[in-house]
């Protein structure tokens, strides 16, 4: 039997009771079916019915795939709890990975394939990414036991494949009236429909039960829903009657009941205390259902487009290694869109453990990884190895995958060493760490550099020098250069240049010399104009600007009666070797590969009127797709893009655009993507390859506010489902109570039933 669920340790059951569902929860947060005996044994002292024992059984809802390859059968799992399995699988649904390449069988001279169009016929059918193999949904659920009916089991365990028969076979399968599979679709339905079940039925709840419970129910989710956009804690440390703090969640919703007089008539101790709609349990399922209903609109808008991932993995702070899943895809409106996916735990960081997390996101969602267009992640050897890294496991399976390490990344790289290899360079940044450690490590020298950059600022403000305004004029401290902040050495150039003049103050006060002429810029600006620059510096802050035509009168080796000039030294052994190792460093960091797709993906920039339009490389750029473009399309894309061209090159509407993200949309808007099919499909390729990995950032910024000290044995489900909402916030704003309120009803068997919305 599989390990999907377990017994409680100290929780025992009768033999003679009759199992009805519950809830509770366990410490670490999973959700728990719990199981009580049924009416003939309930006493009608409420404390008594707390007290009575219970099964608790466990459900992993990770092990809720999609993919009906990889599910274990429904008779696997403990009687007692397949109701639970099965309502799991409805409200996912069956697996119908539309957009999927669906791999081809020989018959003969002719080759066939699953159709995605036969989902639409038949609604019951699944198709398996890992077996490449049909199955049936409502079998799966709900096929009788004695049913012996040849080839039904096709469908349920190996999965069928004969594409040449399939249409036949699949009417076959369907059979008539009373079938295997008719009787299946009949269970199906009836497990749907809650009201239909036996213990309803003789419940025999009234209507103003159901109204009181939607009542109850929709202010349980309310407090859920603004603890989860503003990432606030659910629980308190005590929440006993006499606590006078129960934590965020009872207090809100106490808070609520104060305000609304038609929720207190129903909510808390108004309640009944077997259906209080406030338990531990209840708050993660409720949380779970806005985090899955966020999801789906995420996989919804995706629909079967193409794809890029994005992926990261840090450590939480209970020291788990988590990996981070972003998918960023091109909209209806062309716009480029990255959406948070899922946080996954993995043992290890190791590119096998990493493909397997991936690979278990992509099975729970129906994402197909044929879809996937591109992969960005750092520069760890886990991801990018040549023969056992992440990129060459995925790569192995789509060639059309095309990984980009993350830009952004590459560049600090470059940056960083760059400073260490240049000796002049190294001593600079050195004295600039120093200068910048020396005014930041006590207060007192913070509050005497926030006072002088405050008085410098109001009398360049008198002299009206500068302007005011909302946003200008902000306060700002020194930044130390680190190696792993994007961008940071620059930024503390930037910073230490404006705010030069109350540098020197502070460190006037503390008797340390600061006066350093040499400040380098990391750009290729040309000598002249970098000079230019440095004069201007010294000049603004009364440092005295140095002759070029003078002999250099330190730190310079030279033969004996060789005269090296300050124009020499900084110009050829500073300024050009510098030059000469970016560049090198630029070479050994972006590969050829990526270097040629980097040029062809640039002649579809719109700047400066298309200046860098270039039909042959563009054409190259389709061929680097074989999946996306055949042999046929790249030919017609020739002529297309001939055609595209003089279309747009003199049309006011994309006379001023940038980038190719509004190119896109003014494309969309135009209907020009359906007029040009072949070249929006070059441009949506293009704009899905992710440059950077900001995005995945994002998210372990959010982890660490979210999961903090205090919270620190945070199940991952949970942590997930809080991220998912948390993230995403702007599409959980746009979803319905109704929507989320429907599947916590169905994700298991519910005492009472919902009101209509109309009651």
């Amino acid at each position: 039997m599989h390990r999907y669920f377990k017994k409680s340790r100290n929780d025992s059951t009768s033999s003679s009771s009759i199992a009805t569902p519950n809830s509770t929860v366990n410490q670490d947060g999973i959700n728990v079916a719990s199981f009580e005996a049924n009416s003939e044994n309930i006493v009608s002292d409420p404390n008594a019915i707390l007290n009575q024992e219970r099964i608790n059984i466990e459900v992993n809802p990770e092990n809720i795939v999609s993919d009906p390859g990889l599910r274990s059968p429904i008779a696997s799992y403990d009687v007692q709890i397949r109701d639970r399995i099965r309502r799991e699988y409805v409200s996912k649904g069956p697996c119908q990975p539309k957009g999927h390449v669906f791999r081809k069988t020989s018959y003969g001279k002719e080759k066939r394939s699953f159709q995605a169009k036969w989902f639409e016929k038949h609604i019951w059918l699944e198709y398996s990414v890992e077996k490449e193999a049909a199955f049936c949904f409502w079998c799966y659920l709900f096929k009788p036991i004695n049913a012996n009916r040849f080839g039904d089991d096709v469908f349920v365990s190996t999965g069928f494949k004969n594409w040449k028969k399939a249409l036949a076979i699949f009417r076959e399968h369907e059979g008539s009236a009373n079938s295997t599979h008719d009787q299946a679709r009949i269970l199906f339905e009836g497990f749907k429909n809650q009201r239909q079940s036996v213990d309803y039925n003789l419940r025999k709840y009234d209507k103003e039960d159901e109204v009181n419970y939607r009542i109850r129910l929709t202010a349980s989710l309310d407090v859920i829903r603004l603890l989860l956009r503003q990432g606030l804690p659910f629980r308190g440390n005590d929440e006993s009657f006499a606590s006078t703090n129960k934590g965020n969640f009872l207090e809100i919703l106490k808070w609520y009941c104060e305000h609304k007089e038609e929720v207190a008539a129903v909510t808390l101790e108004n309640a009944p205390r077997n259906n209080q709609m406030t338990s531990p349990l209840i708050q993660k399922e409720l949380s779970n259902c806005c985090a899955v209903e966020t999801t789906k609109v995420i996989l919804e808008d995706i629909e079967n487009r193409k794809f890029s991932l994005l992926v990261d993995e840090a450590r939480d702070s209970s020291i788990k290694e988590q990996m981070a899943l972003v998918i960023r895809y091109v909209n209806n409106n062309g716009e480029i869109i990255e959406r948070f996916l899922a946080l996954v735990h993995v043992t290890d960081t190791t590119a096998k453990s990493l493909k397997e997390g991936i690979d278990s996101v992509f099975a729970k969602h129906a994402l197909s990884l044929s879809r996937l267009r591109g992969q960005g992640y750092d520069g760890a050897s886990n991801m990018r190895g040549e023969y056992n890294g992440l990129k060459t496991l995925i790569l192995n399976e789509n060639r059309s995958a095309k990984y980009i390490h993350c830009f952004a990344h590459q560049l600090q790289l470059v940056v960083v060493n760059v400073t260490k290899q240049h000796g002049a360079i190294s001593d600079f940044f050195t004295i600039v760490t120093m200068i910048v450690n020396t005014c930041g490590t006590s207060c007192k020298r913070r509050d005497k550099l926030r006072q002088a950059e405050h008085e410098k600022i109001v009398k360049s403000l008198e002299r009206e020098e500068i302007k005011s305004g909302r946003g200008l004029n902000q306060e700002m401290s020194l930044r130390r250069p680190g190696d792993t902040r994007w961008g940071s050495h620059f930024t503390t150039l930037l910073r230490l240049k404006g705010m030069w003049s109350s540098v020197i103050e502070v460190l006037e006060n503390v008797y340390e010399d600061g006066t350093n002429p040499d400040n380098k810029d990391f750009r290729e600006n040309g000598w002249n104009q970098f000079v230019r620059q440095v004069e201007e510096f010294c000049v603004t802050n009364s440092i005295d600007v140095i002759n070029m035509d003078d002999a250099v009168k330190f730190g310079v080796r030279m033969k004996r009666g060789e005269r090296v000039t300050n124009y020499h030294h900084y110009k050829v052994e500073v300024y050009c070797q510098v030059l000469d190792l970016v560049i090198q460093e630029m070479e050994n960091r972006f590969p050829e590969t990526n270097t040629e797709l980097l040029i062809c993906m640039n002649c579809l920039s719109p700047r400066n009127s298309f200046a860098s339009f270039n039909i042959d490389k563009l054409v190259r750029l389709a061929e680097l797709y074989p999946d996306d473009f055949s042999c046929t399309e790249c030919m017609a894309l020739q002529y297309q893009l001939k055609t595209y061209i003089s279309d747009i090159v003199d049309k006011v509407e994309f006379s001023n655009i940038e980038d190719l993200g509004n190119l896109a949309k003014i494309l969309v808007a135009t209907t020009r993507d359906k007029a040009f099919p072949l070249v929006y499909r070059l441009i949506e390729l293009t704009l899905i390859l992710p440059v950077a990995t900001a995005s995945v950032e994002r998210v372990f910024s959010s982890m660490k506010f979210i999961k903090t000290d205090l919270r620190n044995r945070m199940g991952d489900g949970w942590m997930n489902d809080i991220l998912v909402v948390y993230i995403e916030k702007d599409i959980f704003n746009k979803i319905e109570n109704e929507a989320i309120l429907r599947r916590f009803q169905e994700m298991a068997t519910r005492r009472k039933q919902l009101s209509s919305r109309a009651s």
